[in-house]
This record gives structure tokens, C-alpha cells and sequence, in this order.
């Protein structure tokens, strides 16, 4: 029995050193210049939302309301405008076939993962998600970062994610789909096609590299992956779960 232990450990060994190399290969180690943000500087507050298979992103919609009219970026303006009244916005970007139809892990299929993951070529959308009050009140089944970003380093990251929404034909404004999957929602085309090495989570690992936060897109594949990054690497944690209601 022991001898066969060894040779079980010794396989699962050998078959996860070449995910192990990869990880550290392809690891990004951020940019110290843009994070962590020097002590007193001014900040922006984001979250990144993990909600079992999907990852997004939680900004102030002021910050982008401010971004846009600062810089001209078109597509952030139409969202702090379009979703006026509104305290953040959850954005995720993803396969449109799969983001669309499979709202939950429960109505995810094998057909569905297959297509996005594997044909080239997938369109794709972002999904945009008003969020009022504390993000951990609506997201009480989701794991919750906090990350600080720094000015320059949110320019860069605001840069990305605006550049992310198609336009509409002949016009600078993103091009909306209709109604979202929950909550005041809406989806958006977007740039950029879905594969197996082009994930929602690597989406926002990008992110979070142009903001010079340090990320590793093999363990970004998969949301869980994304955020022990953050806090092996980065000292970032976990938000603890919101209070359980007073009977």
C-alpha cells in the first residue's frame, strides 16, 4: 500500500511540474512605480468579484464619470451616464454565447464550455452591473478583494477598459445588446475573442497588469486561481462574509 502511495504522489507530482513551470514562466511581477500606491497617495477603490466560475471588476461610477471627462473616453462617460444615480459598476467581459445563456454554474453545459473554449473566433460582450451600497451586501455568495489602485495606474487600467467596448457602427458610443442577467443590467459588445487562453479572468488580470498589480494568467484561467494570487503575492485578502440576519 505505501509503495503504491509513493507512485501515486510521485505521478501527481510529475504531472503538476509542468503547470508549476508554467505559472512561474508566464507570471507578471507588476510595476512598483504604479503599486502598491505610496503611503498617502490618492487612490481609487476596486473589487474583484468572484462569483464561482466568472470574475469581474467593481468601480466607482463617479471615477469613471471623472476619467471620462478628463480624457475623453467615450464609453466610460456613456456608462456614468447611463446608469446615473448608480454608487459602482460591475463589469465582466466573456464569450457572448456562453455569458448570455448560461447565467449560473447550475445551466452551464458541456456543449456550451466546449464551443467557447476551443472554436476560434468567439464574439464576445461585457456584462455591466449597478451596484448600490456596500458591494458585499449584494455579493453576499461571492468572494470579494479589495484592491487600491493608485492615479496613474487607474489611468492605465481605464485606458484598457474603455478600449475594451465595441462602437457602434459610425459612432463613438458602445454598442448596448439589452437587458443584463440581473439586477439594473446591461451588455455591451466588446472587443476581443474568447478561447481557452483568453478567459474572463485573464481579462481581468489585464486589467489589474496595467494597473501594476502582479498577476499569473495560468492561474488566472480559473477565478479561484486569480484571487490566491492576490493574496500570495500581493498580501491582498479576502472581504469576510457579510453578517447573517438577526432572527
Amino acid at each position: 500500500m505505501r509503495t503504491t502511495a509513493r507512485r501515486v504522489g510521485l505521478s501527481l507530482a510529475i504531472a503538476a511540474l509542468p503547470f508549476l513551470v508554467a505559472t512561474i514562466a508566464t507570471a507578471r511581477w507588476g510595476d512598483r512605480s504604479l503599486w502598491p500606491p505610496a503611503p498617502g497617495a490618492p487612490t481609487t477603490e476596486v473589487f474583484i468579484v468572484s462569483h464561482g466560475y466568472h470574475a469581474g471588476i467593481i468601480v466607482p461610477r463617479a471615477a469613471f464619470a471623472e476619467q471620462a471627462s478628463r480624457r475623453g473616453l467615450s464609453a466610460l462617460g456613456y456608462l456614468a451616464t447611463r446608469f446615473a444615480d448608480i454608487d459602482r459598476l460591475e463589469i465582466g467581459w466573456g464569450d457572448e454565447g456562453f455569458y448570455r445563456e448560461a447565467p449560473t454554474a447550475e445551466s452551464v453545459t458541456i456543449a456550451l464550455a466546449m464551443r467557447a473554449l476551443f472554436r476560434p473566433g468567439n464574439p464576445s460582450v461585457l456584462h455591466v452591473v449597478g451596484v448600490n451600497g456596500d458591494p458585499r451586501a449584494m455579493f453576499a455568495n461571492s468572494d470579494l478583494v479589495r484592491v487600491d489602485i493608485s492615479d496613474a495606474g487607474f489611468v492605465r487600467l481605464t485606458d484598457m477598459l474603455d478600449a475594451t467596448f465595441a462602437r457602434s457602427k459610425g459612432s463613438f458610443m458602445p454598442e448596448e445588446l439589452g437587458r443584463g442577467l440581473y439586477g439594473t443590467s446591461l451588455f455591451f459588445r466588446a472587443n476581443g475573442a474568447f478561447h481557452l487562453f483568453n478567459v474572463c479572468n485573464h481579462w481581468i488580470a489585464n486589467l489589474l497588469d496595467a494597473a501594476g498589480v502582479p498577476t499569473a494568467p495560468v492561474l488566472a484561467t480559473l477565478p479561484f486561481g486569480l484571487l490566491l494570487d492576490l493574496e500570495w503575492r500581493s498580501g491582498l485578502v479576502r472581504l469576510p462574509p457579510p453578517p447573517a440576519p438577526r432572527p
